[in-house]
């Protein structure tokens, strides 16, 4: 198999993936020879999406290769509708899980809206438990039916540097981080010896329109980025993925930390 199509026959659900670090990890992983589900609350930027990577890397096994799975990934329902959508579609299980949906928040435990922790800690940790959780069921499934170690099967949890290095500056956004950091070692640890690879990507600063979802303040955020420049780009996360995903079913990189070379905290 050559090196740029590392990644074929797979099937990868991802959430998030309308923008940012999940749009660009749904564009990489589909170059690499996997079909996506994408999913995301906002269809129309999904279908979109979809549509440009079914134009660009063709079909898989005779069927579009994207295709959409719209929802809150903080709905039981739509993380059970987005895992057998793969398995409907491509008539396999999904093997290749990126649980990616997830939203920041401006200032810290003492300064932060407190309107806003609520939905912030539903959608980061409740939605991350559940595709933890459901999708790591299935992919143990999956490997007990398959003789190991032939094929890998996958687990990619985001989390970030403010989950391991916290900043009193965004410490309620990192204190969502840190839960799902130990959700991530947990799983491993769980689901490991059963071939499962659960692997924790802990990105730096990252540009995209995540900071301004999240109410930072621009011109303060504008200072921070150039004190780092250049600062990372969400295709940098998605090649770190690509690269820990494409390892024999047997090698297991547990966690990736990636910073642009400036950044120095957190």
């Amino acid at each position: 198999m050559s090196e740029n199509r590392s990644l074929e026959g797979r099937i990868a659900v991802i959430t998030g993936a309308s923008a940012g670090i999940g749009h660009a990890i749904a564009h990489h992983l589909a170059s690499l020879g996997a079909a996506v589900v994408l999913n995301a609350r906002r269809e129309s930027k999904l279908q979109t999406l979809s549509d440009e990577i079914n134009s660009q890397y063709g079909q898989f096994e005779g069927k579009p290769r994207a295709i959409v799975a719209a929802g809150d990934a903080a709905d039981e329902s739509v993380v059970e509708s987005m895992l057998q959508s793969a398995a409907e579609h491509f008539r396999a299980e999904p093997d290749l899980i990126v649980v990616n949906a997830g939203r920041g928040l401006n200032g810290s435990v003492m300064t932060s809206d407190i309107g806003e922790w609520e939905e912030m800690v539903r959608t980061n940790l409740i939605g991350a438990a559940l595709l933890i959780r459901k999708g790591g069921l299935r992919l143990v499934a999956l490997q007990e039916s398959r003789e190991w170690p032939t094929k890998a099967a996958d687990l990619v949890v985001l989390g970030s540097t403010v989950g391991r290095h916290i900043s009193p500056f965004s410490s309620m956004y990192g204190s969502t981080k840190f839960a799902v950091n130990s959700l991530a070692e947990a799983a491993r640890r769980e689901i490991g010896p059963k071939g499962v690879r659960v692997t924790l990507i802990e990105p730096g600063i990252v540009r995209s329109e995540f900071q301004e979802v999240a109410g930072y303040d621009e011109a303060k955020f504008s200072e921070l980025m150039d004190k780092y420049s250049p600062v990372l780009e969400p295709e940098d996360i998605a090649r770190g993925i690509g690269f820990v995903c494409s390892q024999p079913a047997g090698v297991h990189f547990c966690g990736l930390m990636i910073r642009g070379t400036r950044q120095d905290y957190p």
